[in-house]
């Protein structure tokens, strides 16, 4: 898995790749680029985000997403003005059972971002994994690449890590088509979670952790609350 976020976005582009049934488009390298740190990406610990991307930063997300010279917007924001609110949202104590573990961290999500979480959520329902699913679902792929379908990144790479949850061909999780296809990614990310026992009762951190073999098992925690106001509002 990912352990850094920082190790790939110095060199992403947007790069069209071979269109599978779910017409996906992963990101993949394109030149590096020395931009220096990321004000928002994960750490091994959970902590709050307090400022908005770092200009590098920024300038490496326009570039993968074909953004030039957007406004940066507060790291605090949840990008629920991108995300369509439903009525009869889920209970919160689906959402959030056992209650956050630590400082929180939130970013804001553009169209690209807000897709691929849609995808997680609608694998989750079929899956029959439920909001708590989804909620540990969105999570992981929030600290695992932001929401980012990621294609292969060359010496940025985690090993040959790819897509939403940075799974890996060489270790079972499917071909890089499959896992950069966000509705396989997902449903292989929630089968593996439905073979661990109580998964329900354990806390994200330890349900997403299990999936993922993480070298930053804690990570995942400060993801839960957007996690879940995303789940709640896509549900």
């Amino acid at each position: 898995m990912k352990q850094h976020f920082t190790r790939w976005l110095p060199a992403i582009a947007k790069t069209a790749v071979a269109k599978t049934p779910n017409s996906r488009t992963a990101l993949t390298v394109a030149g590096v680029a020395v931009l220096g740190g990321l004000a928002f990406g994960p750490t091994a610990v959970a902590a709050p985000v307090t400022t908005g991307p770092h200009a590098g930063a920024t300038a490496a997300i326009e570039l993968a997403t074909g953004k030039r010279g957007a406004t940066v917007e507060s790291a605090l924001t949840t990008g629920g003005d991108k995300v369509p609110t439903k009525g009869n949202r889920p209970d919160r104590e689906k959402l959030i059972p056992h209650g956050v573990e630590g400082a929180q961290s939130r970013i804001p999500l553009d169209d690209a971002q807000l897709a691929n979480a849609k995808a997680i959520v609608k694998a989750a329902k079929e899956s029959g994994v439920g909001e708590r699913g989804a909620v540990i679902g969105v999570a992981t792929s929030l600290q695992e690449s932001k929401l980012y379908n990621l294609g292969h990144l060359g010496a940025y790479n985690d090993h040959d890590s790819q897509g939403l949850f940075q799974q890996r061909p060489s270790s079972g999780w499917g071909s890089p088509e499959q896992i950069t296809d966000p509705d396989y990614s997902a449903k292989a990310f929630f089968g593996a979670l439905k073979n661990i026992g109580g998964w329900r009762d354990l806390p994200l951190t330890t349900a997403a952790q299990t999936v993922q073999v993480s070298a930053f098992p804690y990570a995942y925690a400060q993801w839960e609350e957007q996690a879940a106001d995303i789940v709640a509002q896509l549900w």
